[in-house]
């Protein structure tokens, strides 16, 4: 039992001695049969590799049906590259730039989809390896019977040969944090609506740890994936939206908690509304698990509570919007026109804030379960769920990868970088004239990390780990000597070792245990004995060369300066979404011409970069060396910029239902706007701090005379006919407000961990 729990640490689910186990089976029968049936070495080594390349360096995720769709898109995909490779391997001019075209579009396609990404590595072996075996349209043939061959056995493998679960990472984890999120507000319902009976202390503290787990955990798996875990699908699309929704809920409902007490003493009637709201919130979340827990369950229960909700919302805003008079307009006057307005209307505030949050969250469940629920011919016809919520994908394919074509995106420099190192890996394998020039290719690829350093650490244990393997090849060698059945027994052994070992002991090891495979697999092609082992540190050294001389030439520095890069640009786009979203609300309730559309490009930008910041951070976990920062800091900064693009989208939502007025509303829009210029001033400079490693600023602290003029302005301004401002139009303005003032107390967070 220890020895399995150990194991379990290493590789969870079984999902490397899942794959090494088929392709043990697998890759020595299909050999054997292309090698004594067949009788053509041709057909015998794709066959091999094929079966090597779909089986052990791919392992595609979700229902068995897109498993089996995604692996006869790889197989196709790899037969066109086989193709191709063939015919531009001879003469090397063209080889060369033809291994870097597809390196690039291979590599930066990972872009697009978290499958692509996982099979980057079995597409590059389907072209690495005809056009480093020079063939002619002749070879072509028995090249692609060969990789057909493993293609066929290999689909048929996955779908018998010890399935492997459905494995839809987000899933489950979203459910719980759904799940601790309604209970967290029911206990909030239960503790500020029985005034803090100290009864229930205990239970709602309970229920506050439980939900600060629930989303703590949901956060660790998606970032436990070497890629973004989604694909083009749209329920996998909708689903990873729910990570950043469910953080920001979190947040919210923490939030409100601290101005519930002031509400329920000056007006009771804003707090009654309020918990009435949060209660519906909870049935609203809790329907959403259990239609997550179910794929492709029935929305409608759902969309029922989603209505309730609603209409909870429009309640308690009505409320608010009738109970206080205006700033300003009190009998008797007051010395502070915003006094304790604001404060007393922040219960109203927080509630239309968790609304719209849950109503969010709630969306998104809705349209996976929709998507879900498509019959096979809405599939194939492109038909979208949710009105046009959710784009095609097509529209999302060019979505994610325009957002990634920018020169500072460290997906497009891993690509431009790959495509280097494999094309001059291509061209001194044929250069030096090495005897298995593939395998110069493949090293190359095996090491090449995201910096010089990284690099050559793990070129090192390449080369130490290809000698060890040399080593015990030629041990082993020496003691069966020329009996080939003792090598076609020890194959498997040996293929499964390769597989195991990088995920359980480290990737020196997975080096050696294919070089193992290899200088068996050789040796009963053509019986060169240990020799070929030698061939192999040759060409390795050759590869790890490459891949060195390229880390240190193109963008060296690595993950970290990625990191920052990445955190600056996504502020950026984040607060340029902002102000963006500010002037679409303050443009629908003031006389202006034209009037600013919703702001969607401004969105997909800012939601671009938080992709590529994503990918950044993941890349700077993967990449090994002591992290200087503690990460729960990183996370922080890095969670920080979805809560800039999601108040954005709650101010926009609370504008939509903004009737236009004819008025002129200079001092409201002056004070707004200035509002978001401190916002955009502290941002900018701290973008520019994080470029340069030097010490953040300061956090803002609220500036008490900004937000006086503001409520003078909200107090005194008047529509066009010269009536005061409705109730409406003057609490969203000062919703929009809070909003900003949201925005400028995350900044604590960000100053911490930058």
């Amino acid at each position: 039992m220890r020895l399995k729990a150990w194991y379990l640490r290493h590789d969870p689910q079984f999902a490397a001695l899942r794959r090494a186990t088929r392709t043990a089976i697998v890759m020595p029968l299909l050999f054997a049969f292309a090698f004594f049936v067949i009788g053509d070495p041709a057909v015998a080594t794709f066959s091999a590799f094929g079966s090597f390349a779909m089986l052990m360096l791919v392992d595609f995720g979700g229902p068995m049906r897109e498993r089996l769709q995604a692996q006869v898109g790889l197989a196709l995909t790899g037969a066109v590259f086989v193709c191709l490779g063939t015919l531009v391997s001879k003469p090397v001019w063209l080889a060369v730039p033809a291994m870097a075209a597809v390196a690039f579009l291979v590599l930066f396609a990972g872009t697009i989809s978290s499958v692509l990404a996982s099979a980057s590595t079995s597409l590059l072996l389907a072209f690495i390896l005809p056009v480093t075996l020079p063939g002619t349209v002749d070879s072509i043939a028995p090249r692609l019977l060969g990789w057909g061959m493993a293609a066929a056995v290999s689909i048929a493998a996955i779908a018998i040969l010890w399935p492997a679960p459905v494995r839809e990472p987000l899933r489950a984890p979203a459910t719980d944090a759904c799940r601790a999120l309604a209970r967290r507000l029911r206990a909030d319902v239960a503790f500020f609506g029985g005034n803090g009976r100290p009864n229930l202390t205990d239970a709602r503290a309970q229920a506050v740890a439980e939900a600060d787990e629930a989303v703590a955990s949901l956060q660790s798996v998606f970032l436990g994936s070497p890629y973004r875990p989604t694909g083009l699908s749209t329920s996998a699309r909708t689903v990873v939206r729910l990570v950043d929704e469910l953080n920001w809920l979190n947040a919210r409902i923490s939030q409100s908690a601290s101005s519930v007490a002031v509400g329920a003493s000056s007006l009771p009637h804003v707090h009654e509304s309020a918990m009435t709201v949060k209660s519906v919130a909870a049935d609203v979340l809790d329907r959403g698990a259990d239609l997550l827990a179910r794929p492709g369950g029935d929305p409608e229960a759902l969309e029922r509570e989603m209505a309730r909700l609603a209409a909870a919302r429009v309640a308690a805003e009505a409320t608010a919007m009738a109970a206080p008079v205006l700033p300003g307009r009190e009998a008797g006057g007051d010395a502070d026109p915003i006094g304790g307005l604001v404060s007393a209307l922040d219960p109203g505030f927080r509630a239309q804030e968790i609304s719209q949050s849950v109503d969010q969250v709630a969306r998104n469940i809705a349209l996976t379960a929709r998507a879900e629920r498509r019959t096979w011919w809405q599939r194939v016809l492109g038909r979208q769920p949710g009105d046009g919520e959710v784009p095609g994908p097509l529209t999302a394919a060019e979505q994610r990868a325009s957002g990634y074509f920018t020169w500072h995106s460290g997906w497009l420099q891993n690509s431009i970088r790959g495509a280097a190192a494999l094309a001059i890996a291509v061209l001194l394998a044929d250069i030096t004239g090495v005897q298995h020039s593939f395998w110069v290719v493949l090293g190359t690829l095996s090491v090449l990390r995201s910096n010089a350093l990284s690099t050559g650490q793990t070129a090192l244990r390449g080369v130490v780990g290809t000698a060890v393997g040399v080593v015990v090849g030629a041990l082993l060698l020496f003691a069966i000597g020329t009996n080939t059945v003792a090598l076609w027994v020890l194959l498997p052994f040996a293929i499964l070792l390769a597989g195991v070992a990088p995920a359980a002991i480290s990737f020196a090891a997975g080096q050696a245990a294919f070089t193992i495979t290899l200088v068996l697999l050789f040796n009963i092609i053509v019986p060169t004995g240990w020799s070929v082992g030698l061939l192999r540190i040759e060409d390795i050294a050759i590869g790890c060369g490459v891949s060195l001389l390229v880390g240190v030439l193109f963008w060296p520095r690595g993950a970290t300066a990625a990191l920052r890069r990445a955190l600056a640009d996504a502020y950026s786009e984040g607060l340029h979404y902002l102000n963006a979203a500010v002037r679409y609300g303050l443009d629908r309730c003031e006389a202006v011409a034209p009037k600013a559309a919703r702001p969607s490009p401004e969105s997909l930008r800012a939601a671009a970069a938080s992709r590529r910041l994503d990918d950044t951070f993941r890349t700077y976990l993967s990449e090994r060396g002591t992290k200087r920062i503690p990460l729960a800091q990183v996370t922080a900064a890095v969670i920080g910029v979805a809560g800039v693009r999601l108040a954005s989208d709650a101010i926009v939502d609370v504008w939509n239902g903004q009737d236009a007025v004819t008025g002129d509303l200079a001092g409201t829009r002056d004070a707004l706007e200035l509002l978001v210029e401190r916002l955009d001033h502290w941002y900018r400079d701290f973008g520019s701090d994080l470029l340069e490693g030097a010490a953040p600023p300061e956090p803002l602290p609220p500036d008490a005379a900004l937000e006086q003029r503001l409520a003078q302005a909200v107090a005194t301004e008047h529509d066009a006919s010269g009536d005061p401002l409705t109730a409406a139009t003057a609490i969203r303005i000062v919703w929009t407000a809070d909003y900003l003032d949201v925005v400028r107390r995350l900044q604590g967070a960000i100053v911490a961990a930058a």
